[in-house]
């Protein structure tokens, strides 16, 4: 009965590495993923070298600023918890205006703390990577019945409440993102804020938002784990409040 019990472990612990490490091969089968990785391998595998970093042992964090147009890269290597900052983007186009989305149709990007849960190698916007929009906080706070969802980073320039780039890079991005989830990664951090959190940022905005009350406390909450990042650069451990709230 062991014999047959610790059999069973290791075919199932085969059987996921092999579905693991097989995602990049998967990814290949399109032909938008050979021309990236034609065009764009060496110049990712050279910038995380810079970065003490190999192509196959490394894990992935996006940041984003949305008043500023921000896309950031963070970087680890697999056995680390601590991430650097290892390339910077700037986001092509925007829709909406500074706060949360809460509902479908309303054109806001959202903010708050996601991770990227689809990959889209035919998207009709080049490339594609979804983010598990709406969370448990979005579902939670938003009064509305359809939160919408579909939001992206990809390609095209172009945006409905998604995170676009340029056809060019997209590529990058999307290979970094390729080889971190074939690396083991199963969820990729994506944390979307509405500016860079400082306290003089944070000061200036809510005297700007001084009657939105709703607005200042929700962006209060999302600074107390900008500040945490920032402080210790490693992934954010997220629960949620019953109100909706994000506890780290």
């Amino acid at each position: 009965m062991k014999k047959t019990a610790i059999l069973l472990i290791t075919i199932t612990f085969l059987l996921g590495f092999s579905m693991q490490s097989d995602f990049l091969t998967d990814q290949k089968r399109f032909e938008r993923v050979r021309t990236l990785i034609k065009e764009k391998q060496q110049t990712i595998q050279n910038n995380l070298s810079v970065n003490n970093l190999e192509l196959e042992n490394f894990n992935l964090l996006i940041l984003v600023y949305k008043d500023s147009d921000e896309f950031e890269l963070y970087a680890k290597t697999n056995q680390e918890t601590i991430y650097k900052k290892i390339k910077s983007y700037e986001i092509c186009s925007r829709s909406g205006q500074l706060g949360p989305k809460r509902k479908q149709g309303d054109y806001q990007v959202p903010e708050g703390f996601y991770y990227i849960d689809r990959f889209n190698p035919t998207s009709n916007f080049y490339l594609s990577l979804g983010i598990n929009y709406p969370n448990q906080s979005d579902r939670k706070k938003s009064k509305f019945s359809n939160l919408g969802g579909d939001i992206y980073i990809h390609g095209s320039c172009v945006t409905i409440g998604c995170l676009p780039m340029t056809n060019d890079k997209i590529k990058e991005i999307y290979l970094y993102a390729i080889h971190a989830k074939n690396n083991g990664q199963s969820k990729i951090p994506v944390y979307i804020f509405p500016f860079k959190m400082t306290n003089q940022n944070m000061n200036r905005y809510k005297s700007k938002y001084k009657d939105n009350k709703e607005l200042i406390d929700f962006w209060t909450n999302l600074k107390i784990g900008y500040d945490k990042f920032k402080s210790e650069n490693k992934e954010l451990k997220i629960s949620f409040a019953e109100n909706g709230d994000y506890k780290y």
